[in-house]
């Protein structure tokens, strides 16, 4: 991270999710502050403890409404928007903003109710189309690729560069399955096997149905301190080692350089710089999800394995536990939940990996943790280093 002020260092102090994956009863503030209860309530704080809010949605002013919300009065506050990638990014600023001095306790939450929502209003999740491009690139906006397809156009560009096989694909959304089946709270439990990934419903090829991930509601929330703050406070601290966060385009994938390199090839290796790590030391990942390919191309981009190796790395169980990088441990996007925007829960599910609070899916020994999230069309990434002890 940046350099400390005075030897101060940014820790999390505090992770919860809400009750997820259908909140019908619940407004998006609501499932808000369940989130922010429980993590403040996991750190043995208060909402008066805290100076630092951060959120993303997707209103003008957003964090500011969700702060009124919570009857927070905030000093520093934050609302960078980045798709899916949003939370790595704000917990990232958050550490900034606390080893500088600038804030004692930022509280950043996340809460959607896309899934009781849907057929009720518009939607304003994954892109729109009008005013959304510049230039030339307006043709695509309107007439273009949808969110679904625009990963499938990556997907098969991958398999036509590196032999990437659809079984390798479905393979992901199977070891997700698997690992959900460990929570009571995934969205989806019952087991799935590769064949059933491939008979599913061809939503835009080659991604079928279980390629992509569940629509939700639900939310998160964690708390960034200082490490001398949290030494006092109720769980062990996780200390934030490294972070960044990139972009390669805006919402059309057109416009990106090489469909098969997402921006974690830029916030990967610059994060684990900063942590002072490198990737063959991590012992646990969670990595967006959205879709199968996500999953590929991140794994290689943050140089897990070689660029065109992602088939492979994942169908030869690297991804489960027991191998080279379980990942997901709670489910994912693909199984668990996915409400609009999930980097709140990669961090959380990071955290609990790290106290050994993560149950039947614990990872043993588990002492360095890599949140990635991914927003927009492969649009930009960003990169949490996470660990047990202090750097």
């Amino acid at each position: 991270m940046s350099p400390a002020r005075a030897g101060r260092r940014a820790v999390i102090a505090g992770v919860a999710t809400s009750d997820y994956p259908h909140l019908p009863g619940m407004s998006e503030h609501a499932v808000h502050a369940e989130a922010a209860g429980r993590a403040l309530a996991d750190a043995g704080l208060e909402y008066g403890d805290v100076d630092g809010f951060a959120t993303a949605g997707f209103f003008p002013m957003y964090a500011v409404g969700v702060a009124e919300y919570l009857g927070l009065h905030p000093t520093y506050f934050d609302e960078t928007h980045a798709g899916g990638a949003s939370f790595e990014v704000l917990v990232e600023h958050a550490a900034y903003a606390v080893e500088a001095g600038i804030a004692e306790v930022v509280l950043v939450t996340y809460g959607s109710v896309q899934l009781s929502q849907m057929g009720r209003r518009l939607g304003t999740g994954g892109g729109g189309r009008g005013g959304m491009a510049p230039g030339p690139a307006i043709y695509d906006a309107l007439w273009g690729n949808t969110l679904v397809g625009s990963y499938a156009l990556a997907a098969r560009r991958h398999m036509h560069e590196y032999k990437t096989t659809p079984e390798q694909l479905a393979s992901v959304a199977v070891t997700m399955r698997d690992h959900a089946a460990h929570n009571p709270q995934a969205q989806y439990r019952d087991a799935i096997t590769v064949d059933d990934v491939l008979s599913s419903r061809l939503v835009a090829d080659p991604l079928h149905k279980l390629d992509c991930c569940v629509i939700s509601d639900g939310g998160g929330a964690c708390v960034v301190t200082t490490a001398e703050r949290a030494a006092d406070l109720r769980k062990p601290a996780v200390h934030i080692l490294g972070g960044a966060h990139a972009t390669t385009h805006h919402m059309n994938l057109s416009a990106d350089a090489d469909l098969t390199v997402s921006p974690a090839a830029q916030s990967g290796p610059l994060a684990f710089e900063r942590a002072g790590i490198t990737p063959a030391e991590v012992d646990v990942a969670q990595l967006y999800d959205s879709f199968t390919i996500t999953v590929v191309l991140t794994v290689e981009d943050l140089g897990f394995c070689a660029k065109g190796e992602g088939g492979a790395f994942v169908e030869d169980g690297g991804l489960g536990l027991g191998g080279r990088l379980p990942t997901n441990t709670d489910g994912g996007g693909l199984s668990a939940c996915h409400p609009g925007m999930r980097g709140m829960f990669l961090i959380v599910e990071a955290v609990r990996q790290l106290r050994g609070e993560a149950g039947e899916t614990q990872v043993p020994g588990a002492r360095l943790a890599v949140a990635h999230g991914t927003g927009g069309m492969l649009s930009t990434g960003a990169t949490l280093v996470l660990g047990k002890e202090a750097p």
